[in-house]
């Protein structure tokens, strides 16, 4: 079965284009060597589950570390409720471990219904890293998923066992969401919000933003469908899809999406800018999710005047 542009879900590399997952972010190995817990955001569909799981598996087949990859985002439904949302979160590392095959050995262990919920996922990571034979690499997608006292549990069991890593808490941690931890916010009281950063999280070593596609990268990215199908990209094709899409990933792989199937041109026949302008039309009358959410966002935009540090500043809320 030939590859194909991917505009849902994360990427594999046996069904999608793809580019290299790690080469996005040069920085994250070293953060790894360096036992270090850190924070990746971006906005949706701009590929961070694809890096993360493209990155466990590369270290699992190293053999130096056990590395997993488990979603926060079945915990949202819990709301504050510390007992459900944790226990979600530690279901879904049970089946994450599952999914991504683990060996037996290197699996997270049962979590203990008799540990209190404010402390047990920092238990099961303890008991997880002390049974492991290898340093253990957690990565938390959709982690700002959860709300008010679930985020504060979770985040002040994990500053409460770095101290014990590696031997007895995980190595390394990667919280990954859409913002940066600096911007986690929680409902303390109905008429109160408190940033978490200092009091809850205060080990993070660095935030990262995962950047959008270069012009290199969509270049390269359209030139894997030209390598496997034989079909031509013209350099001005090439040129208006990235000036389109600014190398958003979901927009740059939708467009050509649409270009390469509805246009349904002939392999030998290049796709030129006009093809590239007509998926544009195409995209935007589809009306697709991801798009319907970015215009609500801007629509729901309010702008007001702040002060801060003794200068007006015009602040943006979406």
């Amino acid at each position: 079965m030939s590859r194909r542009f991917n505009t849902a879900g994360p990427c594999d590399l046996a069904d999608h284009y793809m580019v290299p997952p790690e080469s996005r972010l040069p920085g994250l190995r070293r953060l790894i060597e360096e036992k270090s817990y850190f924070v990746v955001h971006a906005p949706r569909q701009a590929g961070k589950t694809t890096l993360f799981r493209s990155l466990a598996g590369d270290l699992n087949r190293e053999g130096r570390f056990v590395a997993l990859i488990a979603s926060c985002e079945v915990a949202q439904a819990a709301g504050g409720d510390v007992e459900r949302g944790v226990s979600a979160v530690l279901e879904s590392i049970r089946q994450a471990a599952l999914e991504q095959r683990l060996p037996l050995r290197a699996r997270p262990p049962r979590p203990d219904p008799r540990v209190p919920a404010e402390v047990r996922l920092q238990d099961l990571l303890a008991r997880w890293a002390r049974r492991s034979a290898l340093p253990v690499v957690l990565f938390l997608d959709e982690i700002d998923s959860l709300l008010n006292g679930v985020l504060i549990s979770v985040l002040r069991q994990l500053r409460t066992g770095y101290a014990g890593r590696p031997d007895s808490f995980p190595w390394c941690i990667a919280l990954i969401g859409l913002r940066d931890v600096r911007d986690y916010r929680v409902q303390v009281r109905p008429d109160e919000e408190t940033v978490v950063t200092s009091s809850f999280y205060n080990i993070n070593a660095e935030s990262l933003t995962l950047p959008d596609f270069s012009a290199a990268e969509v270049t390269a990215l359209y030139g894997q469908h030209t390598a496997e199908s034989g079909q031509v990209f013209t350099p001005e094709a090439l040129s208006l899809a990235y000036e389109l899409t600014g190398g958003q990933p979901w927009l740059t792989n939708a467009l050509a999406h649409l270009v390469v199937t509805a246009e349904a041109l002939d392999p030998e026949i290049p796709i030129t800018a006009i093809q590239i302008d007509r998926g544009k039309e195409a995209l935007v009358q589809c009306r697709d999710t991801h798009l319907d959410s970015l215009v609500d966002r801007q629509t729901r935009a309010t702008i007001e005047d702040v002060e801060h540090e003794g200068r007006r500043i015009r602040v943006v809320r979406l």
